[in-house]
């Protein structure tokens, strides 16, 4: 990863407007930050979350609060608990999430 020379700044999640994803079940909120060609956000899963669709692009994701499951497209499936990252590059692997409590999480793509 290259990151371009912009300024330092900090960032408050919490006055960026949410964007709504609806799931096969329940939600996810997006707040969303571009750095350039970075993409920064937290994300809340609701309870029950199943992603609607497979991903191929590679994250950088760490669990702020709750947990999550990762299921591969090889069926093999982890649980990310609170203070757990997990990464995954572009085309390494489709993959999809589930959330039974609900979460938060960290994402740099």
């Amino acid at each position: 990863m290259h990151l371009s020379p912009f300024p330092f700044s900090i960032t408050d999640f919490s006055i960026i407007e949410p964007e709504i994803k609806i799931g096969t079940t329940g939600f996810a909120e997006w707040r969303t930050l571009h750095k350039d060609n970075i993409r920064i956000r937290q994300v809340t899963y609701s309870p029950n979350y199943l992603a609607d669709h497979w991903c191929s692009k590679g994250h950088i994701i760490f669990c702020v609060e709750g947990e999550m499951e990762t299921e591969l497209n090889d069926g093999s499936k982890h649980l990310l608990t609170k203070g757990l990252m997990y990464t995954v590059g572009d085309n390494a692997g489709e993959h999809r999430t589930y959330s039974k409590n609900g979460c938060v999480i960290f994402i740099v793509d």
